[in-house]
């Protein structure tokens, strides 16, 4: 026979109300014995609440719904699993999907979540077609981005400033007496569109005018990035310096740049972008722009439960601030050019 809401309330001696409170992470003001007597309770008896009937009577499920671009990037592993950690903490859980920057999976993966009555989503993919996204606001699902400020999709946002990051990380790179450098940006990513404005508005700040050549545009893979730095050193002048527009990218670089028997950062100085545990795991440490992966995530997933819970979007842009650390790719060029700075 199976065990009903009923059934614990009995075995735990309390209210079915009670029990429900416990369910929901309702708990207030409820002393702690009794919420591990329920608990202890539902344990005993193997009860598993009935998550679609509770949807379908307005509760909600407590799930939330997190879309990726691709789970092999460890900035958005290591993201998810503190999306993940945080919703635990608030008594949600997670279904993640990976759409592969494919529109066919963006599309389906969005259906799938539906089917599966997640309380709200926190979209991390870039999406080309807008109208999926928009479709779920429109029927007021609770909707926030992820690392990325798309002025078409008017919902809530949390993201890293994308221009500062790229501009810092070119920045380093001309002080160090560089400018031939190049960019290995994600073609598909809004924030690698702005990482590009950033690395154009130093070069510009230094008065160098940017080589169509030296701008690689690609998926952001370990894979393309070896394909990449191939590509760049065929030119006839290739670059000294490359900035990548994410740690994948660059530990492709570093790939290529070994089989190749170019040393870094003595004969190529190197910066890449997210700060995940690649740019720690490599020899040399990578030279990254950080994200503050754990303090995005936590906040992504308390804005979309307070808009769970409020039955509204608040519309929020939350931006972070990079941060470039310096390890061990990056280095002055050995014959340093004579640029200055322009005012």
């Amino acid at each position: 026979m199976k065990v009903t809401i009923y059934d614990v309330a009995k075995k735990a001696g309390v209210s079915i109300a009670t029990v429900s409170k416990v369910i929901n992470n309702n708990t207030g003001n409820m002393r702690e014995s009794t919420k591990q007597r329920v608990k202890k309770a539902m344990e005993e008896l193997n009860y598993h609440p009935n998550i679609m009937a509770s949807a379908l009577m307005g509760k909600g499920t407590k799930t939330l719904g997190l879309l990726v671009p691709d789970i092999s990037n460890p900035f958005f592993s290591e993201i998810a699993k503190v999306i993940e950690d945080r919703a635990h903490e608030k008594g949600y859980s997670v279904i993640m999907c990976s759409t592969d920057e494919n529109e066919e999976k963006e599309k389906k993966n969005v259906e799938l979540l539906q089917s599966k009555l997640v309380d709200g989503f926190i979209v991390g993919s870039t999406y080309r077609d807008k109208s999926i996204v928009q479709n779920l606001t429109k029927a007021g699902v609770p909707v926030v981005m992820l690392t990325q400020d798309d002025p078409v999709i008017d919902v809530s946002k949390v993201f890293v400033d994308d221009f500062k990051g790229g501009y810092e990380a070119t920045i380093h790179h001309l002080q160090n007496g560089h400018h031939k450098i190049a960019i290995i940006s994600e073609q598909r990513a809004l924030a690698s569109v702005k990482r590009t404005e950033g690395y154009l508005q130093a070069l510009k700040t230094y008065g160098i005018q940017p080589r169509q050549e030296y701008m690689v545009r690609t998926r952001g893979t370990i894979a393309n990035g070896i394909k990449a730095f191939g590509n760049l050193f065929q030119l006839p002048e290739p670059p000294t310096a490359i900035f990548a527009c994410n740690d994948q990218l660059a530990i492709g670089v570093m790939l290529g740049a070994k089989e190749k028997g170019i040393k870094i950062p003595e004969q190529l100085s190197l910066i890449g972008f997210d700060d995940t545990i690649l740019a720690r795991a490599t020899y040399p440490r990578l030279t990254t722009v950080a994200q503050p992966i754990a303090e995005m995530g936590k906040t992504v997933v308390d804005l979309l439960i307070e808009e769970i819970r409020l039955g509204c979007s608040k519309k929020e842009r939350i931006l972070y601030n990079p941060e470039l650390i310096i390890r061990e790719t990056t280095d002055k060029a050995s014959k340093p050019d004579h640029i200055a700075k322009t005012e």
